[in-house]
């Protein structure tokens, strides 16, 4: 194997690594969330994950110039919105839902795509937009057809993931990854710090049960600052449209967890629709490119 398929293989790697830890956050902070407010609990997770990348990329610092600090600051932005939305979603919702719901930025991408940098969704974008929204309707809507705030809330939160992943993809080319990753995250840890101290007084910290504490070093070390490093390093060697979709798998692994784990039960509406919101992401990433290949082999081979 050449070394440019070795870093494509370890990239895609990474990026299912992330994808499958990410999926098993949800069930965690749904069970932080009994000790710690929705505020806090991002920040300090994100607080305790910058300070361990400072740790780990120090010899490395000196080397950050403008175009870090302007796409670290940027996806830190977007980062720490994403993160407060779909922890208030977590309050409201189930780790399952959330999962599911949060997917949906891959669908977005394309259209915000559109409104960035001028490229206009083909048509298979477009019926995945359609195919997403019908899923997502099975998922949120209850039999008085009416959205509950926790499921808003995480589809808010996957508009700014969809926006965070467009500046990775610019920002990440030629740059390290392990120096962009600890700009965004001590971005979005002083922005969430900020917003919760604003919000609420400081947690007695003292107080917090042992349990949370482990729950934290887990979302902190492995969830944030590690899932984050090998999101980076995966998409600086992955196409865009497999990058999408091998994320869009998180949501598979955070329903599986949520219901080996939280008891979370699924209801045949909600079934259809994390079907139909995974079927989208495939579409609009893949173009069902899976599908016409075999076609194509078998038409050279019958000629």
């Amino acid at each position: 194997m050449t070394e440019t398929g070795m870093k494509a293989l370890i990239g895609r790697g990474a990026l299912l690594l992330a994808s499958f830890l990410w999926g098993s956050s949800f069930v965690v902070v749904k069970g932080s969330l009994e000790s710690l407010s929705p505020m806090w609990l991002p920040a300090i997770r994100c607080g305790l994950a910058s300070l361990l990348l400072l740790v780990i990329c120090a010899r490395r610092l000196k080397a950050i110039d403008r175009q870090y600090l302007r796409g670290g600051l940027l996806m830190g932005l977007f980062l720490s919105a994403a993160c407060l939305l779909q922890v208030y979603g977590l309050v409201y919702t189930t780790p399952g839902k959330s999962a599911f719901l949060t997917s949906s930025y891959c669908v977005m991408v394309p259209f915000l795509a559109w409104r960035l940098r001028g490229k206009r969704p083909d048509a298979y974008n477009v019926g995945a937009a359609f195919i997403c929204l019908a899923g997502i309707a099975f998922v949120s809507l209850g039999r008085e057809l009416s959205a509950e705030v926790g499921d808003l809330l995480t589809v808010l939160g996957g508009f700014f993931l969809a926006l965070h992943l467009i500046v990775t993809d610019r920002y990440i080319g030629g740059r390290d990854p392990l120096l962009l990753t600890a700009v965004q995250t001590v971005t979005a840890a002083a922005v969430m710090l900020c917003a919760a101290a604003l919000v609420e007084p400081l947690p007695d910290l003292g107080e917090l049960p042992a349990s949370l504490w482990l729950r934290l070093a887990y979302l902190s070390a492995v969830c944030s600052a590690a899932c984050y490093l090998l999101q980076i390093f995966g998409q600086k060697y992955t196409p865009p449209t497999a990058t999408a979709v091998i994320m869009a798998l998180e949501s598979i692994f955070g329903t599986a967890v949520s219901l080996l784990f939280y008891g979370e039960r699924l209801s045949v509406g909600m079934a259809a629709g994390f079907l139909l919101i995974f079927v989208s992401v495939i579409v609009s990433e893949t173009k069902l490119s899976f599908l016409r290949a075999p076609s194509a082999r078998l038409r050279r081979e019958r000629g």
